[in-house]
């Protein structure tokens, strides 16, 4: 009990000494607070894009392979003249794969058309047109808000039915509901049988933006665009787990081979795509973001912690006479030494929180797509980094402070 209340008592002496010397309090915390802020910044900077890029990433699936003729490569030296004589996929193709394969859920035909006009009445914008086979839902999310998705017979027989995103609905059909209305699809009639939920902005509109988009049957859309050679894209969704998907691409490449009647030793005349791929580098990113935010913030938290173990010391030389009369009258060591520690760390804390509270008013900053938010991860990693950084200043200053003698203390001027 002894222990708890001069451990108090410690506490209470520590915040006298700093409420005593404020100015002095200010200047050493400075150091802190912009360390703090500089790797709490950045942190929440790096989570609230990583956040805004898997929900962009989201919308083309997850478990899911594309073959495409472009490999998605991500570095400077693209061979961009291996790839150019490649073939395209073709819906023939995506029948073939769908027939054979069997390491997969769903199998998916795609094209897209963009800055195509739509009208309705007097209403028009220009959308992008994505034609697809019925099981596009299984591969990407498609949150209906109003209506329904496609069903088998109307992707079988072509029909002319659209789900279209919600900035169309506002834009086409302000202050009514566009189910079941008629609307204009590079002059062809379209009915409306669904409405995507509002996706809002995003850093990645990896597939498009579904806002401004019009989902159709891959038959109309055919029909409408594909009036030369067809570059389609075919989606593939296996099964959740990492080896499925791994059975499965050795699959797709073996089938396709033998489609397209390539010998064993010629390389692949397709690229098999996947998200994975754009999350890791993406990933790489974040990594030189993070050790970044860390280097700045280190060099302001070291020049921080060397200022509070200057005050530290400083305090120690002005209050070594009440030192020595607090251990005449019986404090202990650990007394002494807990006063000093309790004051070094409180300096510490303070410039975090000022440091985490800037990064809060950071967050209501208007950065466009990007939503900040300060994680409660991060006030703690925040919180923990002050404490360390306050322990560690401190530590040789209330050492000394608690090793002084009484005697030598208390004659001390």
């Amino acid at each position: 009990m002894q222990f708890f209340r001069q451990t108090f008592e410690s506490f209470r002496f520590a915040w006298q000494a700093l409420r005593s010397n404020l100015l002095r309090t200010t200047l050493s915390l400075l150091g802190v607070t912009v360390g703090i802020f500089a790797i709490i910044a950045v942190f929440t900077l790096v989570d609230s894009l990583e956040r805004n890029i898997k929900d962009s990433l989201s919308f083309i699936g997850d478990k899911v392979i594309y073959i495409q003729k472009w490999p998605w490569v991500f570095s400077n030296d693209f061979p961009w003249w291996r790839y150019f004589q490649r073939p395209v996929p073709t819906y023939n193709e995506y029948r073939f794969l769908s027939e054979k394969l069997e390491n997969a859920q769903a199998v998916v035909a795609m094209d897209f058309k963009g800055r195509v006009t739509v009208k309705f009445a007097n209403n028009s914008m220009a959308c992008l047109i994505q034609g697809t086979t019925l099981d596009y839902n299984k591969i990407s999310e498609v949150p209906i808000e109003q209506g329904r998705y496609f069903t088998q017979q109307e992707i079988d027989v072509s029909r002319n039915v659209a789900i279209i995103g919600a900035d169309v609905a506002e834009n086409l059909f302000p202050g009514q509901s566009p189910i079941g209305a008629t609307f204009k699809i590079n002059g062809l009639n379209f009915v409306v049988i669904g409405v995507q939920k509002r996706k809002g902005e995003s850093i990645l509109n990896v597939g498009g933006n579904p806002d401004i988009k019009c989902l159709i049957s891959f038959g109309a859309f055919a029909k409408m665009f594909h009036s030369g050679k067809p570059d389609i894209d075919i989606a593939i969704k296996g099964f959740d787990t990492d080896e499925g998907l791994g059975e499965l691409e050795s699959e797709v490449r073996g089938l396709l081979r033998t489609r397209r009647g390539l010998r064993p030793l010629q390389e692949d005349n397709f690229a098999i795509n996947r998200p994975e791929a754009l999350a890791k580098a993406i990933g790489g990113i974040f990594v030189v973001l993070t050790l970044a935010g860390w280097v700045i913030g280190g060099f302001s938290i070291l020049i921080g912690g060397f200022g509070i173990a200057n005050i530290m010391f400083v305090s120690v030389k002005e209050r070594t006479n009440i030192i020595g009369i607090q251990k005449s009258l019986g404090a202990k060591n650990y007394f002494i030494l807990f006063q000093f520690l309790f004051e070094a760390v409180l300096l510490s804390l303070v410039g975090g929180l000022a440091g985490i509270f800037l990064v809060y008013l950071l967050s209501f900053m208007n950065l466009g797509s990007l939503d900040l938010q300060l994680s409660a991860g991060n006030i703690l990693l925040g919180l923990g980094v002050s404490s360390v950084i306050g322990i560690l200043s401190g530590i040789i200053p209330a050492f000394t402070a608690s090793r002084l003698d009484p005697v030598i203390a208390i004659r001390a001027k």
